[in-house]
């Protein structure tokens, strides 16, 4: 699995990085700080793990309601022309396309909260059709690749930290967000179907996709009309009014069919608590690599090689800043959540960087992350060409958030 060798390439960089510097530099403090980085993400992935119980505990409960009250079937009706093509091992009207469904809408909605325990859902939904359990089949890695891209409409956390530290329009990065997040899904799409060899050229698969870039011109259109103290609310109050009113849907649909609502619930929410102790060794394990890795000063290195090469090329180098929020994106979204917070904070919110930071974290998902904690929740050691995919998305996401940024804001 590549995920192991580069689990345990972040350790070996990093004593490496620690040993020149302890051996050549005299710095005391190295070892010492990468030990405590150990015992920090260690502690930070089971504080997440507790976290995710009562969320995971809440939305898994709402999803028993939609699935005994027929909601879940009705979605994976709607989905079905273009999904039994995206994912033909999955039978048509099985309740792993309406938690798929409801997982890519609430990442589409920048609900991160509801995505992961929905996600978790759909995956082991997936794992029930997958022959080989300990290895990824083609519809997991398709539903993963799909959520590592991350395809993103209303990124409300974004505008959030962007308003806490003084932006003067925290919602100017919705459209430059939105446009990246797109050219990521669709790079990961046809990543994935190029590999399981679907036809993109279907009448089902275009006809969707013609919709959902008619929808997106149509948001775009939208928020653009909105001046700029009316878009971050009302764009916060229809993801959040959207969402509620999922969860009445399914309530209504329950009680229409006489199901028990607090007992359906409570079923569900017992599938999440089991969820969230089973993912714990996972989080911790990745957090940990990461911290280290970051911790040694690999991470700076990299950024600080990468300055140079562009400068001697003679590109412009503006962008460079950014560069440590878009090497931790895939590898963890609180670090790269740190990074970007960093980032407006030395160069200001409404600066370039401050601007470009906050597309990049809106890009894409959080890859390592995303392949951890799913496959790890239903024991899958074979990842095949997941984290392959998945990175390609992240690239195409990343590239298509600078220069999208230099369109925007340079």
């Amino acid at each position: 699995m590549v995920l192991n060798y580069i689990w345990i390439a972040f350790f070996l960089i990093a004593f490496v990085f620690a040993l020149v510097q302890w051996i050549f530099m005299g710095d005391m403090e190295i070892f010492p700080a990468l030990t405590q980085a150990t015992f920090d993400n260690a502690k930070l992935g089971f504080e997440i793990s507790l976290w995710l119980t009562g969320v995971m505990s809440l939305w898994l409960g709402i999803m028993k309601i939609g699935e005994k009250g027929g909601m879940v079937g009705i979605l994976a009706k709607i989905t079905s022309p273009l999904f039994s093509r995206l994912f033909p091992e999955v039978p048509k009207n099985h309740p792993a396309m309406g938690a798929m469904l409801m997982n890519i809408s609430a990442n589409m909605l920048g609900l991160d909260n509801a995505a992961t325990p929905l996600g978790l859902k759909a995956m082991h939904s997936l794992q029930e059709l997958n022959p080989k359990k300990d290895t990824a089949s083609n519809a997991q890695i398709m539903f993963l690749v799909l959520n590592t891209s991350g395809l993103t409409i209303i990124p409300i956390s974004i505008m959030v930290y962007r308003s806490q530290l003084g932006a003067a329009d925290p919602s100017d990065v919705f459209i430059p967000i939105l446009l990246t997040t797109f050219f990521s899904t669709l790079s990961g799409l046809i990543a994935v179907s190029l590999i399981q060899k679907i036809n993109l050229f279907h009448k089902n698969i275009l006809l969707s996709l013609g919709i959902l870039s008619l929808i997106i011109a149509g948001i775009i259109w939208f928020f653009s009309s909105l001046s700029q103290s009316e878009l971050g609310p009302i764009s916060s109050n229809i993801a959040n009014f959207i969402l509620f009113s999922i969860i009445i849907a399914f309530i209504v649909l329950a009680v229409r069919k006489k199901v028990n609502v607090y007992d359906s619930f409570v079923e569900g929410a017992k599938e999440g608590f089991n969820y969230a102790i089973m993912i714990i060794p996972y989080l911790i394990a990745i957090l940990v690599a990461v911290g280290v890795f970051r911790a040694s000063g690999a991470m700076s290195v990299l950024k600080d090689g990468l300055e140079a090469m562009v400068a001697f090329v003679g590109l412009n180098t503006d962008f460079v800043p950014s560069i440590p929020t878009a090497l931790m994106k895939p590898l963890s979204g609180s670090g790269a959540r740190g990074m970007m917070v960093d980032a407006m904070e030395t160069h200001g919110a409404d600066s370039f960087v401050g601007r470009l930071v906050s597309v990049m974290q809106g890009s894409t998902e959080t890859t390592f992350y995303v392949l951890a904690v799913y496959f790890g929740s239903v024991n899958i050691r074979n990842s095949r060409y997941a984290l392959t995919c998945g990175l390609i998305a992240d690239a195409v996401g990343i590239i298509a958030a600078i220069l999208i940024s230099y369109m925007f804001f340079y």
